[in-house]
């Protein structure tokens, strides 16, 4: 039931992606490719980190990045419009449909504009650099990145007051990620207390398990637990925002 319910509540965005899916997956791999080119082929050239090539490190890096921008602006953005401009989010608060299902559908769309993004960003890496493998734990990293990303784009939407309000959260929070989270760089090399801030950001802990999952390195079990628990206070902060909404 809550699966139907969760998938009635998708289907709306899925028809809206099924139309401008091109011009979608255009814009959407735009920035990460050029991520590749400036960080990986520019600066990096050369450079070894952690036992691989810059390039082979950066690239998983940069899928952690894509999924969680896809991801949070797929289910965030998406859900402030209708919140805010369309008033149509108050619709789906009166529909006879429980709160899960309303999360989970309104989040799904996020899930599944991230996997559609990264994967055609993982396509093109290994266009150019067939080193690296994708096997079952980084399927489920980066699932679990969507996952995490998504409900944190519902939360922010929820909470927002005005279209600026989302700006400022990615400004605020989804920046420093790019640059702090792992991305470009090795966690390990940063100073004893720099590392246990950046250990606090999610995106850091994703870029860690995908990257050990695509070069066949030891993989973070702790790191995967860490996103796991991302992603259920996020989860539980949706449900309390929700359910103050709708009293």
């Amino acid at each position: 039931m809550i699966v139907m319910e969760a998938y009635a509540i998708l289907w709306a965005d899925l028809m809206v992606l099924k139309r401008r899916i091109g011009r979608y997956l255009t814009t959407t791999l735009i920035s990460p490719v050029l991520y590749l080119v400036a960080f990986g082929w520019g600066l990096g050239r050369g450079i070894s980190v952690d036992g691989a090539s810059y390039f082979e490190f950066v690239v998983p890096g940069i899928i952690a990045l894509t999924a969680m921008n896809s991801s949070f602006n797929g289910a965030g953005t998406r859900l402030n419009v209708d919140r805010l401009y369309f008033k149509s989010f108050d619709e789906c608060l009166m529909a006879p449909i429980s709160h899960l299902s309303l999360l989970l559908g309104k989040a799904m769309i996020g899930v599944v504009r991230g996997l559609i993004s990264s994967i055609a960003f993982v396509m093109v890496a290994l266009l150019i650099s067939p080193a690296f493998s994708i096997g079952p734990l980084f399927l489920v990293s980066l699932l679990l990145t969507c996952l995490t990303f998504a409900f944190l784009g519902v939360l922010a939407a929820l909470l927002a007051r005005s279209h600026e309000d989302m700006a400022t959260f990615g400004s605020l929070i989804l920046l420093p990620m790019t640059f702090l989270g792992g991305t470009f760089f090795s966690v390990s090399q940063v100073p004893a207390a720099l590392k246990l801030v950046l250990y606090a950001l999610p995106l850091t802990h994703s870029s860690m398990c995908l990257r050990a999952a695509a070069l066949d390195q030891s993989f973070p079990w702790g790191s995967l637990l860490a996103v796991g628990c991302f992603w259920l206070v996020f989860f539980i902060g949706c449900t309390l925002v929700l359910k103050r909404a709708s009293v």
